[in-house]
């Protein structure tokens, strides 16, 4: 199970750096006026483990502050995802 743990630790990672990295494309095109990042692939990516870095994406590059279902959703969603994790150290390593 601790390998499992692991896995799981390590997708939430690199999950957040995804998320983190659309956020940041998704500026960079809007402030150009191109072709943009879909709402939904960003929430797919926050879903899957990438909320914690979404939500830093979010300040970071001052995107989406306004959209209520960002701002209240991701710190939400990351706040879950963190306690989760948190719950599943406590369970595979310190009982």
């Amino acid at each position: 199970m601790k390998i499992l743990f692991g896995f799981i630790v390590i997708s939430v990672i690199v999950m957040s750096l995804i998320c983190f990295y659309l956020m940041g494309r998704d500026k960079r095109k809007a402030v150009k006026s191109q072709w943009r990042v879909s709402e939904k692939t960003i929430w797919l990516a926050a879903i899957l483990g990438g909320a914690l870095g979404g939500w830093a994406g979010m300040h970071l590059f001052h995107h989406k502050t306004k959209h209520r279902t960002f701002s209240l959703g991701l710190p939400l969603l990351a706040v879950i995802q963190a306690g989760l994790i948190g719950y599943g150290y406590v369970q595979f390593y310190l009982s």
